[in-house]
């Protein structure tokens, strides 16, 4: 469906009948709900996040599901009907969806809507912010913090359990981010390079002295060039970088392409902006994390 006709359809909800409401808003009537906090998360990795700090707490709707891609998603009818009836609406910002403004409008959605990366001063591509600040341990405290700011206004009598269950979730974090900056000082400076699809990993590069090269900008919708793919290319030879990566959302040919012209044999598959399925290696925040650090490391020794 394109997204013209999507949106409409989406608008044409608001014509027809009222949709039935789930408990009212907390955010409208300054109560808690009755039961589970209905929570829509706009991707897989803020949803997991949200999981972690409410638990039981909260019942979450993931709009773009585990394998999607949030930078070229589609709405739905029935994510407009699941946004109508939320408490929380939770979406990174940073211009990662383009569509969730529209999204709200059409849905009508009168809850509070929640920035997860507020408070993060986002590095610029081109003047346009970088939207995967997840790409950093550190920068995730905030999003988690700001997570658990969110559910503690709309479950006060939960605070306390809120409060226990977030601490132990950014001791999680700081104890991988410990792991990975350990990791990754085995490597001599001169290895630390490496290619993947689009430029999502440039917080992980600024915050891990890790040296990234992307045919495509910070978006997947943006198109390549062939311009583009010869520096790439170029660039690989010029500093023999080892590890080119697939994502695990995008088409793979793009890479294909580029490591069979320059030579670079593919290290793996990285999960850039979306967990794998339940029971696959990224299938949470912290597996993501963990797992794509294993990954390229093994590319970048070589091995």
């Amino acid at each position: 469906m394109k997204r013209a006709t999507a949106l409409r359809a989406l608008a044409g909800l608001l014509a027809g009948p009222a949709l039935a409401p789930f408990s009212r808003s907390w955010a409208q009537t300054g109560n808690a709900p009755a039961g589970p906090l209905r929570v829509v998360a706009s991707f897989s990795i803020l949803a997991d996040m949200v999981q972690q700090v409410a638990g039981p707490l909260a019942d979450i709707y993931t709009l773009v599901v585990r394998g999607g891609d949030a930078h070229v998603f589609e709405p739905r009818p029935a994510d407009a009907q699941k946004l109508a009836q939320a408490d929380l609406v939770v979406l990174n910002g940073l211009h990662l969806e383009g569509w969730m403004d529209r999204l709200v409008q059409a849905s009508g959605f009168k809850g509070r809507l929640l920035v997860a990366s507020e408070g993060i001063t986002p590095r610029l591509l081109d003047g346009h912010p970088d939207p995967h600040a997840w790409q950093s341990l550190r920068l995730a405290e905030t999003y988690v913090r700001n997570i658990q700011g969110a559910l503690k206004a709309a479950l006060p009598r939960q605070a306390a359990r809120i409060d226990q269950q977030g601490s132990r979730y950014l001791a999680d974090i700081r104890a991988l981010d410990g792991w990975v900056r350990t990791q990754i000082a085995t490597l001599p400076p001169a290895q630390r390079r490496a290619v993947t699809t689009h430029d999502a990993f440039g917080y992980f590069a600024a915050e891990y002295g890790v040296t990234w090269l992307a045919p495509q900008g910070w978006t997947t919708a943006e198109e390549v060039s062939a311009k583009d793919v010869a520096r790439v290319v170029r660039e690989l030879r010029a500093q023999r970088v080892r590890a080119l990566f697939l994502e695990s959302a995008g088409d793979p040919r793009l890479m294909q392409q580029i490591a069979r012209e320059a030579g670079v044999r593919i290290g793996g598959e990285l999960y850039a902006d979306t967990l794998s399925p339940v029971g696959g290696p990224a299938d949470t925040y912290l597996h993501l994390f963990e797992y794509n650090v294993k990954t390229m490391l093994q590319a970048m020794r070589g091995h």
